[in-house]
């Protein structure tokens, strides 16, 4: 169910937004996962890939290996690492593309711009799993069920008020 009649369902214009997207908003599509240790140390599940970050392969034909990031080619939706390489016909060899999101990053290479980035993200997440688990306290529960035995019973409301007590 769409919600915003200004947000698109079609599958055309949604490939052309894609396909034709600036390289502003393709450093965000390029976004890959951190690894665990640290997505826990940041508080962060994921950052666009940069130049210099450390990564490791997790699915495709080079799944484990691990290497620097040479070249993030927003052009063509990949990034080049530094050895991972095929050799061409001719003898020379080339870095082969791989997508980011085959890819989790090990080790970050920050400055103060990522920095600031990385607290602004743990923030937000910081406010949401602050809420989570907070759904419903236990007095709304219970007026529920006492609302849910008012309407079953047939007995008077003062009887089952008296059972809740303050509820």
């Amino acid at each position: 169910m769409k919600y915003n009649p200004r947000v698109s369902s079609s599958r055309r214009k949604n490939r052309k937004a894609h396909f034709s997207a600036p390289s502003s908003v393709r450093r965000i599509l390029m976004s890959a996962p951190l690894s665990t240790d640290l997505r826990q140390k940041y508080n962060v599940r994921s950052m666009p890939i940069r130049k210099d970050d450390e990564i490791q392969v997790v699915r495709g034909t080079y799944k484990g290996r691990e290497g620097k990031v040479v070249q993030v080619y927003r052009r063509k939706w990949v990034i080049h690492v530094e050895r991972i390489t095929r050799e061409k016909v001719n003898g020379s060899t080339v870095n082969v593309g791989i997508n980011p999101s085959k890819v989790v990053i090990t080790k970050l290479r920050l400055d103060k711009d990522r920095k600031s980035l990385l607290d602004r993200k743990a923030k937000g997440r910081a406010v949401g799993d602050k809420d989570k688990g907070t759904k419903f306290t236990a007095e709304d529960i219970m007026q529920s069920i006492r609302w849910a035995l008012i309407m079953l019973s047939d007995r008077p409301k003062s009887a089952i008020d008296a059972c809740f007590g303050h509820f």
